[in-house]
């Protein structure tokens, strides 16, 4: 409708094909989502040719899919870009500042560059705090990312207090069923399980999933993700033929929502192998009971 009522660029455009780009990255089809935004972003930088918050807002919302997509070399430089112009357009601090410095930061430890994760982090967080008074989304996400860090450079102790606070500012601000809360609970579990707390960690992995078929009916890439990692929680718990079945259904589900080759498709495949050579070795050591059957 937007490009009927206006003819070629026009900021009301630009930001229906960031809505839309916004509502399809939520039901996880990302590589659409990809192309509305790069639409958004040439659209803006054409009406815009110097510094603007809205060009800045599309580079980080472009880097942010990219990364989703696997593409992480290429979300780099747009991220990079984002807060370099936040900086001009807005000196000190701000909201958007904050949120692409968590996202380059996440970027940065995906890709094994953890040198100065935690400090851009921490600084991230006590920016929002200074603009968000008590509970927000947007501070509870940056204690999540805060958490997460710690726990992805050997640090779950000091993770999982952050995660409790993430969880419970989180569950305050959405009662019941919610994306952000099924996102506290997987990242919760998931350094439980680092910490050995496998039997806790099990059950928020089921919570997760549970809450994250509520929330994105159908197939969706977080979904396969929870279901993945419940997989390796009962594959600990030598739940060998349960986690075989999270698994199958994990990694059939990525092949549905996820492209070829991204990452997390190929961490559900490799652990798959790990759950069958556990099955094949529990087979080996119980000669003398029934044989273990492999679910295919």
């Amino acid at each position: 409708m937007a490009q009927r009522l206006y003819s070629g660029d026009h900021p009301e455009i630009a930001r229906m094909l960031t809505c839309l780009g916004f509502a399809r990255r939520a039901l996880g089809r990302n590589e659409e989502t990809e192309s509305c935004y790069e639409q958004a972003l040439a659209m803006r930088q054409r009406l815009y040719p110097e510094d603007h918050p809205d060009v800045a807002k599309s580079l980080n919302n472009l880097a942010f899919v990219r990364e989703a997509l696997g593409k992480r070399e290429a979300a780099e430089p747009l991220f990079e870009a984002a807060i370099e112009m936040i900086q001009r357009v807005y000196p000190g601090d701000h909201p958007d500042l904050a949120g692409s410095l968590s996202n380059l930061a996440l970027l940065r430890l995906d890709l094994g560059r953890a040198e100065d994760v935690v400090p851009m982090l921490r600084d991230a967080l006590a920016m929002r705090q200074r603009f968000f008074e008590g509970d927000h989304p947007e501070v509870a996400q940056s204690l999540n990312n805060l958490a997460y860090a710690f726990r992805e450079s050997g640090r779950a102790g000091e993770a999982e207090p952050v995660f409790v606070e993430a969880l419970a500012m989180t569950m305050r601000l959405f009662p019941g069923d919610h994306p952000d809360v099924a996102q506290c609970l997987n990242n919760l579990a998931g350094v439980r399980r680092t910490l050995g707390r496998t039997e806790e960690a099990l059950a928020l992995f089921e919570r997760a999933v549970a809450m994250s078929r509520g929330v994105f009916p159908g197939d969706h890439p977080f979904t396969a993700l929870c279901l993945n990692n419940l997989a390796m929680a009962r594959h600990d718990l030598r739940q060998g033929n349960a986690a075989l079945r999270a698994n199958r259904e994990a990694l059939a589900m990525a092949r549905r929502c996820l492209p070829r080759g991204h990452p997390e498709r190929e961490r559900i495949k490799q652990n798959r192998r790990h759950i069958r050579n556990g099955l094949r070795r529990a087979r080996d050591d119980d000669d003398s009971g029934p044989r273990l059957r492999l679910v295919r």
